[in-house]
């Protein structure tokens, strides 16, 4: 694994070690990764989707 350093607003990193307390994720790490795959699944469906609805020019 790589280590990624970031600036997240307070309030962010509040939220996340609220849900860390509450044992949504067991810590804050694991919680951003958890955000990260997240966004990169959602991103690979919207582009999943534009491919099958690309419209191909007809000749």
């Amino acid at each position: 694994m790589e280590r990624v350093t970031l600036r997240i607003p307070k309030q962010q990193i509040e939220e996340v070690e609220q849900m860390v307390e509450t044992g949504q994720f067991p810590n804050r790490s694991e919680a951003i990764r958890s955000a990260v795959r997240e966004m990169i699944n959602e991103n690979d469906g919207e582009a999943d989707s534009r491919r099958r609805n690309h419209n191909w020019a007809k000749v």
